[in-house]
């Protein structure tokens, strides 16, 4: 097989680009032929030892561009994209290809759209996040810091400002999922769409083609097996962005109620002015993946407490595979991950009080102790591994590619690829 990866990046810089380059590595060390098509590099230097083919446009993101003006309009419509996907695709045999889009909101753009619709090759989307259905990518007003259920593209959508930084912004997004769904018509485009979590699909759903085909295929976790550690003068620990719409200012809040010290590993926007806020957190910063698993591992809990949806949040799963128990949002996709009472708590989505009570129990030493051990026994019953992760992709795939051979097979005809193998 054939397996033509469609990302943002070429390089991990989060989530996405982690799943898709961990995906290549495992895909091409089981033999079969990868390409990684992405906008922005330097490329990790991995793929290429590993025989994977990488065209990398060298385009910037957002981060690097020197012109915000010139990467709005490659933001809205990235033509170079769409012209190098289309050559690309142009040469590989379709009797044995398949494309897997990651990533196009933040470099790509729906332009590739384009180009996947007239390869005419079977295709397939992972959501990492809302993209294809929602302009700002998240079903999240950040100004007013709480979950959006309006209709996305509505009047009610268009007339509201959801957008992080600027109702400009919010408008050019608009722009973008105009070309969207008018031009590229991704939602039609991607039959056959992966989802990484039941809340996911659920939020998706209404806003996608009746004859949508959703496939539940998780991220891979990357945590080695190790015993639950004694929870007896753990902290509670909260990873990741220091931000409202991750919940840090709840779990501040939460701590002084319950008379202990919270403590955040990571940083963001609100970092400092938390820190000056509630003296008494500790504020440990950035931390490599490594030294993040070793403080899971001797912390009493996890504290999640997102007031988003999120999609797949691996730093619940990474907590559970650590043997700590996990206090959770129960308006988060990481709800799914925690037993209720089992291996951690739900609380109610922005509730510091209810917060505040499990921070309590959990003060318990035997029950951190026993919670710990039970998430530790229940997620290594069925671990999120990347030969996990690969062999669900490897059915999915198969499905896609039979249900494509079927339907040329019905046609007559064959799509536009030709069976040249690449250089």
């Amino acid at each position: 097989m054939h397996v033509v990866l469609v990302a943002d990046h070429a390089f991990i810089n989060g989530g996405q680009a982690k799943v898709a380059i961990d995906s290549a590595l495992g895909l091409a060390g089981r033999g079969h032929r990868v390409t990684l098509f992405a906008a922005v590099g330097p490329p990790d230097p991995r793929l290429e030892a590993a025989g994977i083919r990488v065209v990398c446009l060298n385009q910037p993101d957002i981060s690097t561009a020197r012109s915000k003006l010139a990467f709005a309009i490659q933001a809205i419509w990235n033509r170079e994209a769409a012209r190098r996907l289309s050559e690309e695709l142009g040469r590989v045999d379709p009797r044995e290809t398949i494309v897997h889009v990651h990533a196009f909101a933040k470099a790509l753009s729906p332009s590739i759209g384009v180009a996947l619709r007239e390869s005419g090759l079977p295709l397939l989307y992972t959501m990492h996040e809302f993209f294809l259905v929602c302009p700002n990518g998240g079903f999240y007003e950040y100004p007013a810091a709480r979950i959006c259920h309006r209709t996305p593209m509505s009047r009610g959508c268009l007339t509201t400002n959801c957008d992080a930084r600027s109702y400009p912004r919010k408008l050019l997004r608009v722009v973008r999922h105009l070309g969207l769904e008018t031009v590229a018509r991704l939602p039609d485009l991607f039959r056959h769409v992966v989802t990484i979590s039941d809340l996911q699909e659920r939020a998706a759903a209404p806003h996608l083609p009746r004859e949508t085909v959703f496939h539940r295929v998780a991220n891979p976790i990357s945590v080695p097996d190790a015993p639950a550690s004694p929870k007896a003068g753990g902290a509670f620990l909260f990873v990741g962005r220091i931000s409202t719409e991750k919940g840090a200012p709840i779990f501040a809040e939460a701590a002084r109620r319950a008379g202990i010290r919270p403590v955040f590993l990571g940083d963001g926007e609100q970092a400092a002015e938390l820190a000056a806020r509630y003296p008494e957190a500790t504020m440990l910063g950035w931390h490599d993946a490594a030294a993040v698993q070793a403080r899971l591992r001797a912390a009493r809990a996890l504290v999640f407490p997102s007031v988003w949806y999120e999609g797949q949040p691996l730093t619940v799963y990474e907590a559970l595979a650590c043997g700590t128990a996990v206090i959770v949002s129960d308006a988060c996709a990481g709800r799914e991950a925690v037993e209720d009472g089992e291996t951690g708590f739900w609380f109610r989505s922005g509730d510091a009080d209810a917060l505040a009570a499990h921070l309590r129990r959990l003060a318990d030493d035997d029950l951190a102790d026993r919670m710990g051990r039970a998430a530790h026994d229940r997620y290594w019953a069925a671990p999120l591994t990347l030969d996990a992760h690969l062999d669900r992709l490897a059915t999915v795939y198969d499905a896609v590619m039979r249900e494509a051979a079927a339907a040329r097979l019905a046609r007559g005809s064959a799509p536009r690829g030709r069976a040249v193998a690449p250089a």
